[in-house]
């Protein structure tokens, strides 16, 4: 049997709001959504996946919840559409569009439709295909034709997901990657080389301390999940077998470095250093996907809008 490498699992996300209002027209051209990415109030994304807040709860419940635990205002919290992907995923959509401006009826005909290609583009983001995380997206206009054969699923599922991803990408998107928090037990000297074999593993310790009563030390870390590979065994040969070691999940971390900038050179064979560490992570997961190596923002962007951001130099990406 061949046994192939452990998979890590990664998550995309953003750090700032969009820098521009993106938008995306259906295929047939009647259609326009425009949309704004953003990140989530910290906690938000724990609280909907540990079901404190349940999409399928009456409107006034859930708005309820975000009015109370993170100060939204009445507009906004009603009109929060739907968590994903799957109703349980740490994302948001929110209508942010104005009755003023926006024919609500016509809107709501074509929800569920909108809610379907966000579900699917926060399923598998831009970046490398993993889902997305701790990210609001905002609808803050839409023009849609008055005849409902021109408005069907067809035409609005991949130009929400479209829309979902340029303003994704428009907003600093970064890498995340799951951590583990170990906790170790030995005796006083191994406690240095659980230092050394954290450190040279992109962890740290926490705290570390005796255990009354005992002759034993007790040390608690982190230690990213992809470099924990091996940590145990490593762990054993340097402290001769007198430590034992427990890995639980403990939170997602943003990965240190732009997963977009080209400037970086990556060279084979060599470790990346700390700022180059996202790039590094997205290319190796494209290829191990079978997708092209570099992001195309043009693919995701409307031909004008791309234009525009070229001339302003907001892109100063090749497409």
């Amino acid at each position: 049997i061949k046994v192939s490498d452990p998979v890590t699992r990664f998550c995309e996300t953003v750090v700032e709001t969009s820098a521009i209002k993106c938008y995306a027209l259906t295929p047939n051209k009647k259609n326009k959504l425009t949309m704004v990415a953003e990140p989530l109030d910290e906690g938000i994304a724990e609280d909907i996946e540990s079901g404190k807040v349940n999409i399928r709860d009456p409107v006034r419940k859930v708005g309820k919840f975000f009015e109370e635990n993170y100060g939204y205002d009445l507009l906004a919290s009603r009109n929060i559409w739907a968590f994903g992907p799957d109703d349980m995923g740490p994302n948001i959509l929110q209508n942010d569009t104005l009755p003023s401006d926006v024919d609500q009826k016509l809107l709501k005909s074509v929800r569920d439709t909108i809610r379907q290609g966000f579900s699917w583009g926060t399923r598998e983001g831009p970046l490398c295909e993993e889902p997305i995380r701790n990210t609001k997206f905002k609808i803050t206009d839409v023009s849609l034709a008055p005849e409902a054969i021109y408005r069907g699923g067809g035409q609005i599922i991949p130009t929400a997901r479209r829309a979902c991803y340029s303003s994704f990408l428009m907003a600093s998107p970064r890498l995340m990657e799951p951590v583990y928090s170990c906790s170790m037990i030995g005796n006083a000297d191994s406690v240095s080389s659980l230092y050394t074999v954290l450190a040279r593993r992109r962890g740290h310790v926490l705290s570390d301390g005796p255990i009354a009563g005992t002759p034993l030390y007790k040390v608690s870390g982190l230690i990213p999940v992809i470099d924990s590979f091996g940590f145990e065994t490593d762990l054993r040969i340097h402290t001769q077998g007198q430590a034992t070691l427990s890995l639980v999940f403990d939170r997602w971390s943003i990965v240190p470095g732009d997963p977009l900038d080209k400037s970086i050179k990556l060279r084979p064979l060599e470790p990346a250093s700390a700022q180059a560490t996202a790039r590094d992570f997205v290319l190796k997961t494209r290829r191990r996907k079978g997708l092209a190596e570099d992001v195309t923002i043009s693919k995701f962007l409307e031909p004008e809008l791309f234009r525009s951001l070229k001339e302003s130099g907001i892109l100063d990406q090749p497409a």
